[in-house]
């Protein structure tokens, strides 16, 4: 049975304030997804209050980014963004590689072109080559098995063998560390799977976005309840002129996979080499002190003009200033 698309609306908001007032900043964010193979941009905005110029461009990713300055001294920070977004599936590719004739693939050979995707098979900060990661995916990846079906195991045992614990882990905790736990958040999760993949020697991003999250049974979805997501892809050179572009993507919070996506009720907002190069908003600072910070996410289903319901959802419009 073909699958209809769906469209979401989703709000972000960051609130910072400020004790004492910070005197300037200037700040970067990637809050705006991007057009891929499985979703379409209908509508986007983004307020800033103090009210500044924002100015946009395209990083080295090919990620949307905003960036601004603030001259002026100021109590508090709000950041808005505000997207409705149409998603819709990829269809299935057909059989892969093995494994080791993508990590073959990606083998450094003087005089020859490169793949441009070979950044990714680097460590990097949050995702490092280390023997502990190998160890834990070798079981995975057997000789001769393909990528496809290694990938997808991978991210099953890691969805069996960790568990989801909130607030048991921050940015500054090494993948390294959350791995010998078992315990941690979807960015810890996706910072070890990115490291067992990379040090495989096989290519692979970090994903940030958002997830349709059902509220339970007979009760309201609560505005500001969600929380951005994140998740790891892997890349197949065999399949880069495919819809999904060669992108594998794997989620193991929930144990979901994906050509390009892993559902229609993810959006893909930044990739990169990890949650470093994706963070939804980071600054300098110049004076201030200490500082608190609320974040609200909400995901919800947008009804189309056919819907019985269209009139009993909100549309936000673009805010003056």
């Amino acid at each position: 049975m073909k699958k209809h698309p769906m469209r979401l609306a989703i709000t972000h908001d960051t609130r910072y304030r400020y004790s004492p007032a910070v005197q300037t900043a200037q700040h970067v964010a990637h809050l705006q997804a991007a057009d891929t193979p499985c979703q379409k941009i209908l509508r986007h905005w983004m307020q800033v209050e103090p009210n500044t110029t924002v100015q946009h461009n395209i990083d080295a990713f090919l990620n949307h980014r905003a960036y601004w300055a603030l001259t002026n001294p100021h109590e508090g920070l709000l950041v808005r963004a505000y997207s409705e977004i149409e998603t819709r599936p990829t269809e299935a590719a057909p059989p892969s590689q093995s494994w080791e004739a993508v990590r073959e693939h990606f083998r450094y050979r003087g005089g020859d072109a490169g793949d441009v995707h070979s950044g990714f098979v680097f460590g990097s900060h949050h995702a490092p080559v280390h023997e502990a990661f190998l160890a834990y995916a070798q079981s995975s990846f057997t000789p001769g098995r393909p990528l496809v079906q290694a990938a997808q195991e991978l991210t099953a045992r890691m969805h069996s063998d960790f568990r989801y614990e909130s607030a048991s882990t921050d940015i500054n905790t090494p993948a390294l560390e959350a791995l010998q736990n078992q315990r941690g958040v979807c960015q810890d999760f996706a910072h070890i799977l990115l490291a067992c993949l990379r040090s495989l020697g096989l290519p692979a991003r970090y994903v940030s976005g958002y997830l349709l999250t059902q509220p339970p049974p007979g009760q309201p979805r609560l505005v500001g309840s969600d929380a951005t997501h994140a998740w790891a892809s892997v890349y197949l050179p065999e399949l880069a002129t495919h819809a999904c572009q060669g992108w594998l993507d794997l989620d193991p919070t929930n144990n979901r996979t994906g050509w390009s996506s892993p559902g229609e009720d993810y959006v893909r907002l930044a990739v990169g080499r990890d949650f470093a190069d994706v963070s939804p908003l980071r600054g300098v600072l110049q004076g201030g002190g200490a500082h608190t910070l609320e974040v609200g996410v909400t995901v919800e289903p947008l009804l189309t003009p056919e819907d019985p319901d269209h009139e009993r959802l909100r549309h936000p419009e673009i805010p003056e200033h």
